[in-house]
Protein backbone atom coordinates (compact mmCIF):
# COMPACT_ATOMS: atom_id res chain seq x y z
CA UNK A 1 0.00 0.00 0.00
CA UNK A 2 1.66 3.53 -1.18
CA UNK A 3 2.48 5.80 1.95
CA UNK A 4 0.15 8.27 2.49
CA UNK A 5 1.73 11.99 2.22
CA UNK A 6 1.04 14.98 3.33
CA UNK A 7 1.81 18.38 1.55
CA UNK A 8 3.08 21.78 3.29
CA UNK A 9 3.83 24.18 0.44
CA UNK A 10 2.25 23.85 -2.33
CA UNK A 11 4.31 26.54 -4.69
CA UNK A 12 7.05 26.23 -7.16
CA UNK A 13 8.92 23.31 -5.44
CA UNK A 14 6.01 21.27 -5.08
CA UNK A 15 4.67 21.82 -8.91
CA UNK A 16 8.36 21.68 -10.60
CA UNK A 17 10.29 19.22 -8.17
CA UNK A 18 8.43 16.98 -5.76
CA UNK A 19 5.09 16.65 -7.60
CA UNK A 20 6.73 14.83 -10.53
CA UNK A 21 8.52 12.59 -8.45
CA UNK A 22 5.35 11.32 -6.60
CA UNK A 23 3.39 11.24 -10.22
CA UNK A 24 6.30 8.95 -11.20
CA UNK A 25 6.41 6.41 -7.72
CA UNK A 26 2.31 6.19 -7.47
CA UNK A 27 3.14 3.10 -6.34
CA UNK A 28 5.02 3.78 -3.74
CA UNK A 29 3.34 7.12 -2.29
CA UNK A 30 0.19 8.89 -2.49
CA UNK A 31 -0.69 12.36 -1.85
CA UNK A 32 -3.10 12.26 0.55
CA UNK A 33 -3.58 15.87 1.40
CA UNK A 34 -2.63 19.51 1.06
CA UNK A 35 -1.26 22.22 3.10
CA UNK A 36 -0.86 26.06 2.20
CA UNK A 37 -1.35 29.60 4.00
CA UNK A 38 -2.62 30.78 0.12
CA UNK A 39 -5.79 29.34 0.37
CA UNK A 40 -6.91 29.95 -3.40
CA UNK A 41 -3.74 28.05 -4.31
CA UNK A 42 -4.10 25.29 -2.20
CA UNK A 43 -7.59 24.52 -3.41
CA UNK A 44 -6.45 24.98 -6.92
CA UNK A 45 -3.92 21.96 -6.31
CA UNK A 46 -6.77 20.04 -4.89
CA UNK A 47 -9.11 20.25 -7.72
CA UNK A 48 -5.91 19.24 -9.78
CA UNK A 49 -5.29 16.35 -7.61
CA UNK A 50 -8.34 14.78 -7.04
CA UNK A 51 -8.23 15.70 -3.03
CA UNK A 52 -11.76 16.26 -1.00
CA UNK A 53 -12.15 19.39 0.80
CA UNK A 54 -11.51 17.53 4.50
CA UNK A 55 -8.05 16.50 3.38
CA UNK A 56 -7.05 20.28 2.57
CA UNK A 57 -5.58 22.98 5.19
CA UNK A 58 -4.12 26.44 5.57
CA UNK A 59 -2.75 25.14 9.07
CA UNK A 60 0.00 22.70 8.87
CA UNK A 61 -0.70 21.83 12.56
CA UNK A 62 -4.02 20.56 11.57
CA UNK A 63 -3.03 18.63 9.00
CA UNK A 64 -0.07 16.51 11.38
CA UNK A 65 -3.09 16.06 14.04
CA UNK A 66 -4.83 13.87 11.32
CA UNK A 67 -3.30 10.77 12.41
CA UNK A 68 -3.39 8.67 8.91
CA UNK A 69 -0.58 10.45 7.20
CA UNK A 70 2.81 8.32 6.90
CA UNK A 71 5.03 11.02 5.41
CA UNK A 72 4.89 14.92 5.54
CA UNK A 73 6.58 16.42 3.03
CA UNK A 74 8.07 20.29 3.42
CA UNK A 75 8.63 22.72 0.92
CA UNK A 76 8.72 26.28 2.24
CA UNK A 77 11.07 29.48 2.93
CA UNK A 78 14.77 28.64 3.79
CA UNK A 79 13.63 30.30 7.45
CA UNK A 80 10.99 28.18 7.64
CA UNK A 81 12.95 25.05 7.12
CA UNK A 82 13.65 24.46 10.89
CA UNK A 83 10.68 26.31 12.66
CA UNK A 84 7.74 23.93 10.32
CA UNK A 85 9.64 21.24 10.45
CA UNK A 86 10.57 20.89 14.17
CA UNK A 87 6.84 21.97 14.99
CA UNK A 88 5.75 18.66 12.98
CA UNK A 89 8.44 16.48 14.51
CA UNK A 90 7.34 17.80 18.11
CA UNK A 91 3.20 17.34 17.58
CA UNK A 92 3.71 13.65 15.27
CA UNK A 93 1.02 11.02 15.87
CA UNK A 94 2.36 7.96 16.18
CA UNK A 95 1.54 7.16 12.88
CA UNK A 96 3.63 9.72 11.13
CA UNK A 97 6.81 7.44 10.03
CA UNK A 98 8.75 9.87 8.46
CA UNK A 99 9.35 13.42 7.82
CA UNK A 100 10.99 15.11 4.70
CA UNK A 101 12.36 18.73 4.74
CA UNK A 102 13.94 21.15 1.74
CA UNK A 103 17.31 21.87 1.96
CA UNK A 104 19.26 23.63 3.60
CA UNK A 105 18.21 22.08 6.70
CA UNK A 106 18.25 25.83 8.55
CA UNK A 107 18.67 29.54 7.98
CA UNK A 108 22.10 29.76 9.89
CA UNK A 109 24.31 28.00 12.11
CA UNK A 110 22.59 28.22 15.11
CA UNK A 111 19.21 26.99 13.81
CA UNK A 112 21.13 24.16 11.99
CA UNK A 113 22.94 22.93 15.27
CA UNK A 114 19.47 22.57 16.29
CA UNK A 115 17.86 20.87 13.04
CA UNK A 116 20.61 18.39 13.38
CA UNK A 117 19.27 16.55 16.40
CA UNK A 118 15.57 16.49 15.56
CA UNK A 119 15.82 13.26 14.42
CA UNK A 120 17.30 12.00 17.74
CA UNK A 121 14.97 14.18 20.13
CA UNK A 122 11.81 13.21 18.59
CA UNK A 123 12.56 9.99 17.29
CA UNK A 124 11.61 10.73 13.99
CA UNK A 125 13.33 9.55 10.70
CA UNK A 126 14.19 12.86 8.63
CA UNK A 127 15.42 13.34 4.72
CA UNK A 128 16.66 16.47 3.42
CA UNK A 129 15.86 16.98 -0.23
CA UNK A 130 18.99 17.28 -1.15
CA UNK A 131 18.53 16.04 -4.59
CA UNK A 132 22.33 16.52 -5.75
CA UNK A 133 23.32 13.92 -3.44
CA UNK A 134 21.30 11.29 -5.41
CA UNK A 135 21.85 12.62 -8.81
CA UNK A 136 23.28 9.83 -11.30
CA UNK A 137 25.78 11.39 -12.17
CA UNK A 138 26.72 12.71 -9.00
CA UNK A 139 26.78 9.09 -7.78
CA UNK A 140 29.11 7.68 -10.70
CA UNK A 141 31.65 10.20 -10.71
CA UNK A 142 31.86 9.38 -6.81
CA UNK A 143 32.03 5.34 -7.60
CA UNK A 144 34.80 6.22 -10.23
CA UNK A 145 37.31 8.68 -8.04
CA UNK A 146 37.34 5.87 -4.79
CA UNK A 147 37.36 2.96 -7.39
CA UNK A 148 41.13 4.79 -8.81
CA UNK A 149 39.70 4.45 -12.33
CA UNK A 150 41.34 7.44 -13.41
CA UNK A 151 44.20 7.33 -10.79
CA UNK A 152 45.28 9.64 -7.70
CA UNK A 153 43.24 12.42 -8.48
CA UNK A 154 45.56 15.48 -8.10
CA UNK A 155 42.76 18.37 -7.93
CA UNK A 156 39.36 19.60 -8.98
CA UNK A 157 38.01 22.60 -10.51
CA UNK A 158 33.89 23.94 -10.60
CA UNK A 159 32.75 27.01 -12.23
CA UNK A 160 28.90 27.36 -11.06
CA UNK A 161 27.47 30.62 -12.89
CA UNK A 162 23.66 31.73 -13.07
CA UNK A 163 22.16 35.64 -13.78
CA UNK A 164 20.46 35.86 -10.65
CA UNK A 165 19.08 39.30 -11.75
CA UNK A 166 17.62 38.09 -15.02
CA UNK A 167 16.25 35.44 -13.45
CA UNK A 168 14.07 38.04 -10.74
CA UNK A 169 12.70 38.60 -13.68
CA UNK A 170 11.10 35.56 -15.36
CA UNK A 171 8.82 32.63 -13.90
CA UNK A 172 11.84 30.79 -12.16
CA UNK A 173 12.46 30.19 -8.39
CA UNK A 174 14.49 33.82 -8.54
CA UNK A 175 11.05 35.90 -9.16
CA UNK A 176 9.66 34.90 -5.35
CA UNK A 177 10.03 38.06 -3.22
CA UNK A 178 12.28 36.01 0.03
CA UNK A 179 14.91 34.77 -2.32
CA UNK A 180 15.05 38.52 -3.84
CA UNK A 181 15.68 40.03 0.15
CA UNK A 182 16.42 37.07 1.87
CA UNK A 183 16.88 37.26 5.69
CA UNK A 184 19.08 34.79 6.35
CA UNK A 185 23.31 34.70 5.64
CA UNK A 186 24.85 34.29 1.88
CA UNK A 187 21.52 34.63 0.22
CA UNK A 188 21.36 33.55 -3.25
CA UNK A 189 24.62 31.80 -2.47
CA UNK A 190 24.07 29.78 0.17
CA UNK A 191 20.37 28.77 -1.47
CA UNK A 192 22.17 27.69 -4.84
CA UNK A 193 25.90 26.91 -4.23
CA UNK A 194 24.74 24.01 -1.28
CA UNK A 195 23.93 21.81 -3.99
CA UNK A 196 27.40 22.06 -5.24
CA UNK A 197 29.09 21.76 -2.30
CA UNK A 198 27.03 18.75 -1.56
CA UNK A 199 27.75 17.30 -4.76
CA UNK A 200 31.45 17.60 -4.08
CA UNK A 201 31.11 16.50 -0.49
CA UNK A 202 29.39 13.45 -1.59
CA UNK A 203 32.06 13.31 -4.47
CA UNK A 204 35.15 13.52 -1.67
CA UNK A 205 33.97 13.31 1.70
CA UNK A 206 34.43 15.41 4.86
CA UNK A 207 35.72 19.02 4.35
CA UNK A 208 38.89 19.74 6.64
CA UNK A 209 38.70 23.57 5.72
CA UNK A 210 38.07 26.38 3.26
CA UNK A 211 39.37 29.89 2.49
CA UNK A 212 37.47 31.88 -0.08
CA UNK A 213 37.56 35.62 -1.52
CA UNK A 214 34.63 37.55 -2.87
CA UNK A 215 33.60 40.47 -4.49
CA UNK A 216 30.86 42.14 -2.75
CA UNK A 217 28.30 43.60 -4.54
CA UNK A 218 25.66 46.23 -3.58
CA UNK A 219 22.81 43.66 -3.70
CA UNK A 220 19.89 42.56 -1.32
CA UNK A 221 19.94 38.88 -2.87
CA UNK A 222 23.72 38.07 -1.98
CA UNK A 223 26.80 39.73 -0.35
CA UNK A 224 29.18 39.13 -3.61
CA UNK A 225 28.65 38.84 -7.19
CA UNK A 226 31.23 36.18 -7.04
CA UNK A 227 33.10 33.66 -4.26
CA UNK A 228 35.77 31.72 -4.82
CA UNK A 229 37.26 28.76 -2.61
CA UNK A 230 39.94 26.85 -1.95
CA UNK A 231 38.57 23.82 -0.21
CA UNK A 232 40.78 20.85 0.96
CA UNK A 233 39.12 17.25 2.33
CA UNK A 234 40.30 15.56 5.17
CA UNK A 235 40.49 12.79 2.88
CA UNK A 236 43.46 14.48 1.29
CA UNK A 237 41.75 15.87 -1.85
CA UNK A 238 42.20 19.42 -2.89
CA UNK A 239 40.62 21.92 -5.50
CA UNK A 240 38.44 25.10 -6.21
CA UNK A 241 35.37 26.24 -6.65
CA UNK A 242 34.17 29.57 -8.06
CA UNK A 243 30.42 30.67 -7.74
CA UNK A 244 29.43 33.99 -9.96
CA UNK A 245 25.20 35.34 -9.49
CA UNK A 246 25.94 38.22 -12.09
CA UNK A 247 25.91 36.47 -15.34
CA UNK A 248 26.37 33.30 -18.06
CA UNK A 249 28.75 31.53 -19.54
CA UNK A 250 29.01 32.57 -23.03
CA UNK A 251 31.35 30.25 -24.31
CA UNK A 252 30.72 26.51 -24.95
CA UNK A 253 31.65 24.02 -23.45
CA UNK A 254 31.15 25.65 -20.22
CA UNK A 255 33.85 25.40 -17.75
CA UNK A 256 31.44 22.76 -15.15
CA UNK A 257 32.95 20.25 -13.19
CA UNK A 258 36.24 19.18 -13.86
CA UNK A 259 38.32 16.43 -12.11
CA UNK A 260 41.97 15.83 -12.66
CA UNK A 261 43.66 12.84 -12.27
CA UNK A 262 47.45 10.97 -13.08
CA UNK A 263 45.58 8.17 -14.95
CA UNK A 264 42.59 10.85 -16.96
CA UNK A 265 39.95 13.57 -16.72
CA UNK A 266 36.28 13.33 -15.77
CA UNK A 267 34.24 16.21 -17.24
CA UNK A 268 30.92 17.26 -16.35
CA UNK A 269 29.52 20.35 -18.13
CA UNK A 270 26.99 20.77 -16.44
CA UNK A 271 24.17 18.63 -14.49
CA UNK A 272 21.68 18.59 -17.48
CA UNK A 273 24.00 17.23 -19.75
CA UNK A 274 23.31 14.06 -20.11
CA UNK A 275 26.93 12.73 -20.41
CA UNK A 276 30.09 12.69 -17.86
CA UNK A 277 33.33 12.67 -20.23
CA UNK A 278 36.25 10.93 -19.73
CA UNK A 279 39.60 11.34 -21.28
CA UNK A 280 42.56 9.58 -21.54
CA UNK A 281 46.56 10.17 -21.68
CA UNK A 282 46.45 7.92 -24.50
CA UNK A 283 43.88 10.84 -26.25
CA UNK A 284 41.13 8.26 -26.25
CA UNK A 285 37.88 9.56 -24.25
CA UNK A 286 34.48 7.87 -23.49
CA UNK A 287 31.02 9.15 -22.82
CA UNK A 288 28.73 7.59 -19.72
CA UNK A 289 25.23 8.52 -20.24
CA UNK A 290 23.42 9.26 -17.44
CA UNK A 291 19.63 10.75 -16.87
CA UNK A 292 19.91 14.20 -15.99
CA UNK A 293 17.80 15.43 -12.14
CA UNK A 294 16.76 11.86 -11.53
CA UNK A 295 17.86 12.85 -7.84
CA UNK A 296 14.11 14.00 -6.78
CA UNK A 297 12.59 10.65 -7.64
CA UNK A 298 15.76 8.52 -6.55
CA UNK A 299 15.38 10.31 -2.99
CA UNK A 300 11.73 9.37 -2.69
CA UNK A 301 12.96 5.94 -3.36
CA UNK A 302 15.86 6.07 -0.21
CA UNK A 303 13.10 7.42 2.12
CA UNK A 304 10.86 4.57 1.32
CA UNK A 305 13.20 1.75 1.44
CA UNK A 306 14.17 3.40 4.64
CA UNK A 307 11.07 3.84 6.21
CA UNK A 308 10.79 -0.08 4.91
CA UNK A 309 14.07 -0.99 7.23
CA UNK A 310 15.71 -2.00 3.97
CA UNK A 311 18.52 0.82 4.20
CA UNK A 312 19.46 3.83 5.91
CA UNK A 313 18.38 7.49 4.90
CA UNK A 314 21.17 8.87 2.74
CA UNK A 315 20.55 12.67 3.50
CA UNK A 316 19.54 13.01 7.05
CA UNK A 317 19.75 16.60 8.90
CA UNK A 318 23.72 15.72 10.47
CA UNK A 319 24.69 15.37 6.50
CA UNK A 320 22.89 18.60 5.46
CA UNK A 321 24.24 20.09 8.53
CA UNK A 322 27.81 19.77 6.64
CA UNK A 323 27.12 20.94 3.44
CA UNK A 324 25.65 24.31 4.96
CA UNK A 325 28.32 24.64 7.18
CA UNK A 326 30.49 24.77 4.24
CA UNK A 327 28.88 27.72 2.37
CA UNK A 328 28.88 29.29 5.67
CA UNK A 329 32.23 29.15 6.24
CA UNK A 330 33.27 30.11 2.97
CA UNK A 331 31.14 33.15 3.70
CA UNK A 332 33.13 33.57 6.44
CA UNK A 333 37.08 33.05 4.96
CA UNK A 334 35.58 35.36 2.49
CA UNK A 335 34.42 38.24 5.00
CA UNK A 336 37.53 37.79 7.17
CA UNK A 337 39.69 38.34 3.46
CA UNK A 338 40.86 34.63 2.75
CA UNK A 339 41.62 33.48 6.82
CA UNK A 340 41.62 29.68 6.66
CA UNK A 341 38.12 28.50 8.01
CA UNK A 342 37.16 24.68 9.26
CA UNK A 343 34.33 22.94 8.73
CA UNK A 344 33.97 19.66 9.25
CA UNK A 345 34.67 18.68 13.29
CA UNK A 346 34.81 14.78 12.50
CA UNK A 347 37.83 12.96 10.93
CA UNK A 348 35.74 11.86 8.28
CA UNK A 349 32.06 10.62 8.21
CA UNK A 350 30.68 7.70 6.41
CA UNK A 351 30.22 8.71 2.78
CA UNK A 352 26.06 7.75 1.67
Amino acid sequence: MPLRVGIIGTGMAFERLHLPAYQELQDRYQIYALCDTDRERVHMWAQRLQIPPDRVYTDFRAMVRRGDLDVVDIMVPIPDNLPVTQAVAASAPPSLKGIICEKPLAANREQAEIARELPRRYQIPILIAEQYRYNEEIDWIRDWIWQGRIGRVWYFMQHRVVNFPAEMRENTFAAREWRQHPNFPGGIITDIAVHDLAALRHIFGAIERVQALGNPIEADFAPYGVLQANILFKSGFIGHYTFSCLGLEYQRPLVGLRIFGEHGQIYLEERDAGVVNIFFPDGSSQQIPYRPQRGFSRELLNFHQALSGEEAISVPPEMEFGDLMTVLAMIESAQARGKPVAVDREAAYVLG
